[in-house]
């Protein structure tokens, strides 16, 4: 919204300087975003004084001018009549952009080099006389700047309203608010007509069948209109605001919307069939040419005025090109009326089509200000158009809207505000932009009635704000809360999760944040058992899409999406994790169980190819090594892998998943992902996948962190090597020699697992190693060989094992 203050001094005394009223302005909620002087386009245009005329070599119509601005002489073009030696006139330079967005550029004519351009008023938008040049006071100083030589000033606010403030889309809306700020009053132009006799009923009538989408429609009717260019008084103020003058009678419209936030529209009185208006919606499939004369397809939804037998206009959006004002027109049907907010917006937006009109008519006008704006309209006719006006007026107004009383308590606004306003303070404030207060000085309760502009006003909690605003909200008092000023320890569950997530990109993992959301068939894709508690989902009433329609119950299922998406973009080595919730019902009754789990996928490259190895593909000990690090990290105690069962291997591939425990307590899965999952997810290369269980994860981790000293005696390394069925794990073979307990074995390792010759057909060989240490002496081979020989006979004895030939 653009406001111009020499306009705005028509019905307010500014005495603010420019920055200090949009300082003001945004600090009671109308946020100023730019302040400029619209004569600054002129600072490029100069005071010259024509010293010599002389005709043109290659042009009989054109002349050559010395113009002379100060501290140079140049040479101009012209071929204006009026031109002659010793007049002065603005002479514009190359860079001047006029207010018709034109640039003036330096450039021959026939020939001759023109370094400028002697203006006429209409070209600099002075006035409206084009048949000359402009004609200078000669007492103007040569060389000086033709706005300050003149004198012309007019600044210019860029206001950004929000969209519950339409009542400050308008001249008048703005000036209330300044008024209010200065505390003087407001000067309202004069809206009575008066009507000797009521003639209007006789010539025309309006009849609205769709009060719901109008609920008043107001006319009035002049003869004898003479459609004629407009005084330059009146173009200006167009211009101002950054309106394109058209005529007279269209641009005294322009001029009433821009002054009272009423849209209105004028129609050619004698192209309307019987004479009369009809109020409808429009008939389905109808089409409708409007005045930019493009033809727009109407729906029943849609609002339109007709006359005896047509459309002859959107209404609220814009008028038809069947009606519109014609240099011929001498008789105008002028419409003020008030359509229903919601009905116009979905006019607008389903045609595409975002006019001044419907900006307003969609945020909700004043409903009484129809009859003010009408007569507005009616009398700058009269007056600028020399017509006459029929007296009477068409008010049709079948659904009267309810007066708002709203009760507003002194305490409770000063206890919401942190202020300490009485009565009249609060009253005054009220007022000031014309709101009607009562009970002001005996009882703590005001009867409040907002103006019915104030469309957004409804509730003692907006009258609140009005009064804070208009205080000022840098003069409300600075209070803090009470409450304790010590800190508190963060959550032991938040120190975890950001342990984690640290561990997790120091192994080289990209942390991934999905939505708790997920499709309903999740299940199936995953390949969940029918009675699987992940398949318990709970549904999103107002989903965001159909995708999104349920909580989620695991993570990977948003981590494969994510896969799925950068291998769109050829990015194919992806290591990612996750931090999250799920979301199990168990009972539709009760809320939801949520668990926080910790999710991971590894896909691609082991490592990005170098000069150094070649890229190899991932494999499951790849990502199983980084959850061992992961748990190693954490100090989970008793951390082992196990063959996940068949029957539990539903997204993972079964023989290459590991069931994580801590002890005998479950913790998650580490494994490939199933190629059926992988296929429903359109992924064309393997991925491996671990999910951790966080709750569990948190309650084994140790309170405290023991140390011991640096062991002051070496180790005594030694290998053993036994064949076993190749259906015992290895796991179970490490875990019986720690089961022994013996006090010189400090540490086992795993280094070899082989099948295949000369290993016996469904056995396999393992190799690992023991590290033996004392922490008294140092150890012979002695002290060891036995102890090594029994725990060698212990394993064969409990596995059955036998040692390779």
């Amino acid at each position: 919204m653009k406001v111009s203050l020499s306009w705005l001094n028509d019905y307010i005394a500014i005495e603010m300087e420019a920055t200090a009223l949009a300082e003001a302005l945004t600090m009671v909620g109308l946020e100023v975003e730019s302040v400029f002087d619209r004569y600054g386009y002129l600072d490029t245009v100069h005071v010259g004084r024509i010293s010599e005329v002389r005709p043109h070599a290659q042009a009989d119509k054109l002349r050559v001018c010395e113009v002379d601005v100060g501290d140079r002489r140049l040479s101009v073009v012209c071929g204006a009549p009026n031109v002659k030696a010793g007049m002065l006139a603005p002479l514009a330079l190359p860079g001047t952009v006029f207010p018709d967005g034109a640039v003036l550029e330096q450039y021959a004519i026939r020939g001759q080099i023109s370094a400028g351009m002697l203006c006429s008023e209409a070209e600099l938008g002075l006035g409206v006389d084009r048949e000359g040049i402009m004609v200078l006071d000669a007492s103007l100083a040569v060389g000086s700047k033709l706005a300050e030589a003149l004198r012309l000033s007019d600044t210019v606010l860029e206001i950004d309203l929000t969209p519950n403030r339409p009542d400050c889309l308008s001249m008048l809306g703005i000036a209330r608010e300044i008024a209010a700020i200065q505390k003087i009053p407001l000067q309202y132009p004069d809206y009575t007509l008066a009507d000797r006799e009521e003639q209007i009923s006789k010539l025309t009538s309006v009849k609205i069948e769709a009060p719901n989408h109008c609920p008043r429609y107001a006319a009035r009717l002049l003869e004898n209109i003479a459609v004629a260019p407009s005084p330059f008084w009146l173009q200006d103020r167009l211009l101002s605001v950054g309106l394109r003058p058209i005529n007279n009678i269209v641009d005294i419209t322009n001029y009433v919307l821009m002054e009272t936030g009423q849209p209105l529209h004028a129609f050619d009185f004698d192209r309307l069939a019987e004479n009369s208006i009809v109020v409808s919606t429009a008939n389905p499939g109808e089409t409708f040419v409007t005045l930019d004369q493009k033809e727009r397809s109407l729906d029943s939804t849609m609002l339109m005025i007709c006359d005896g037998q047509k459309p002859v206009a959107i209404a609220g959006v814009m008028g038809g090109l069947n009606s519109e004002i014609e240099a011929a027109t001498h008789r105008v049907l002028i419409e003020s009326a008030y359509f229903a907010p919601v009905s116009i917006r979905k006019t607008s937006k389903k045609l595409g089509l975002n006019t001044e009109a419907s900006h307003r008519f969609e945020r909700g006008i004043d409903p009484e200000g129809t009859i003010k704006a009408v007569n507005r309209a009616a009398r700058l006719m009269a007056e600028l158009a020399s017509g006459r006006i029929i007296p009477g007026i068409i008010d049709e107004h079948p659904r009267p809207p309810l007066a708002r009383n709203l009760t507003l308590t002194v305490a409770h606004t000063n206890r919401l505000l942190g202020t300490r306003m009485n009565r009249r303070a609060i009253a005054d404030l009220l007022e000031s932009i014309e709101f009607s207060v009562e009970n002001k000085d005996d009882a703590d309760e005001l009867q409040v009635v907002p103006p019915p502009f104030r469309v957004d006003i409804s509730r003692p909690e907006d009258l609140m704000e009005e009064v804070a605003r208009l205080a000022g909200y840098n003069n409300i008092p600075t209070t803090f809360p009470l409450i304790p000023a010590e800190g508190r320890r963060a959550a032991p569950q938040l120190g975890l999760r950001n342990r984690i997530k640290d561990i997790m990109s120091g192994f080289g993992f990209t942390e991934a944040i999905n939505y708790s959301f997920a499709h309903p068939r999740v299940g199936d894709r995953l390949r969940l058992a029918p009675q699987d508690p992940r398949r318990a989902f709970v549904a999103i009433l107002n989903p965001l899409t159909e995708d999104q329609a349920t909580m989620r119950t695991s993570l990977i299922p948003g981590l494969l999406e994510a896969t799925g998406y950068n291998l769109a973009q050829q990015v194919k080595n992806l290591k990612f994790f996750e931090v999250g919730r799920i979301f199990i019902n168990k009972d539709p009754k009760h809320l939801p169980q949520e668990i926080e789990m910790l999710a991971g996928l590894w896909t691609g490259a082991r490592s990005n190819s170098s000069w150094l190895s070649p890229e190899n593909p991932c494999d499951f000990y790849d990502i199983k090594g980084a959850v061992e690090g992961l748990l190693t990290a954490l100090r989970v105690p008793g951390v082992r892998f196990t063959a996940m069962p068949s029957a539990l291997c539903h997204y993972t591939r079964s023989g290459y998943t590991a069931q994580i425990l801590s002890g005998t307590t479950p913790l998650g899965l580490v494994g490939q992902a199933h190629p059926q999952v992988l296929a429903n997810y359109n992924l064309k290369q393997s991925a491996f996948i671990f999910e951790l269980e966080i709750d569990r994860l948190a309650s084994l981790l140790p309170a405290i962190t023991a140390s011991q000293a640096v062991p002051k005696f070496p180790a005594v390394f030694r290998d053993i090597t036994v064949i076993v069925s190749k259906h015992i794990e290895t796991q179970e073979v490490l875990d019986r020699v720690e089961s022994f307990n013996e006090a010189l074995v400090e540490s086992l390792h795993l280094f070899d697992v082989f099948t295949g010759d000369p290993i016996p057909s469904g056995k396999k060989s393992i190799s690992f190693r023991v590290t033996y240490r004392s922490h008294d002496k140092t150890l012979e081979d002695e002290d060891i060989s036995q102890l090594h020989k029994s725990i060698t006979a212990r394993l064969l004895q409990a596995f059955e094992a036998t040692l390779p030939a």
